[in-house]
């Protein structure tokens, strides 16, 4: 009997919560995020506002709907870019001769030496705050781990006797790559990329919640925790809705990527 993937499981009901709220900020928007109404400050939940409101008057609960939106956005779109870049990276260490491997690959390991938030505070402060650049400094991180990951796989790939066989019938490396090479990375890619999304989320609430992310009066989640942070000990449920939405999230798409890579490592023990 096969072993409950429990990973998996919590995995996929915490990343549709998510993915719900996502979609639901598209159909359905109580308020605006920055409407305030200062007669009801620190609102008790309602029929009117679901979650209450915050300092400002502004309803909390549309103000999760936009920061999950804005969330999946930044975190999406930040490691598709970080993994362009490393898998074009990696696979050119890979492919390339001895010295230009070497070269690229001790370059990879000096931008894994520095902590990944690190990183994109500096780069974020460097670079300016707001969304764009946010995005930016949290690719610029996940390159080097889809770099080490291309490479590892290229290298393994290339020992393949289905790939020294097309190679021996005259493929080009491009065509090596993309036809023979990369349906093998595919599963392993996808692990990763759901693992990344979890840091990327996590490294843009740090970022807003530090003043270098998404700036007022936009909504993020960091950002509502940077502002409820005043006020913790007399309205503390202003920190809890965006605090357990966060740890949804950052959990959820962790564990989806542990549940997958352990379904596909467990498929492949039982071939």
């Amino acid at each position: 009997m096969k072993k409950r993937n429990y990973s998996l499981i919590i995995g996929i009901i915490c990343v549709s919560i998510i993915i719900a709220l996502f979609i639901l900020s598209f159909i359905y928007l109580p308020y605006s995020v920055d409407q305030m109404d200062t007669k009801n400050r620190f609102a008790s939940p309602s029929s009117s506002h679901i979650l209450g409101t915050d300092q400002f008057g502004r309803d909390i609960f549309s103000r999760i709907l936009v920061s999950t939106r804005s969330a999946l956005l930044v975190s999406s779109s930040s490691v598709l870019m970080g993994a362009l870049s490393g898998l074009i990276l990696g696979a050119l260490a890979a492919l390339s001769p001895h010295i230009i491997e070497t070269i690229l690959m001790r370059f990879i390991d000096a931008m894994m030496a520095f902590p990944g938030i690190l990183s994109a505070m500096v780069l974020s402060a460097i670079l300016g705050k707001g969304v764009m650049n946010a995005s930016i400094a949290i690719a610029f991180f996940m390159i080097p781990v889809f770099a080490r990951l291309s490479y590892s796989m290229i290298l393994e790939s290339k020992k393949r006797e289905y790939v020294k066989a097309a190679k021996s019938y005259g493929a080009s490396m491009p065509r090596l790559v993309v036809f023979h090479m990369l349906p093998e990375m595919v599963t392993r890619l996808i692990t990763q990329f759901s693992s990344s999304i979890g840091a990327a989320i996590l490294t843009e609430s740090s970022l807003s919640f530090l003043g270098l992310g998404i700036q007022p009066p936009g909504a993020s989640l960091g950002l509502m925790l940077s502002e409820a942070k005043g006020y913790v000990l007399i309205e503390p449920y202003q920190a809890l809705w965006p605090g357990v939405v966060l740890s949804i999230a950052v959990l959820g798409f962790s564990l989806l990527g542990d549940g997958i890579n352990e379904y596909l490592n467990r498929e492949v023990d039982y071939e």
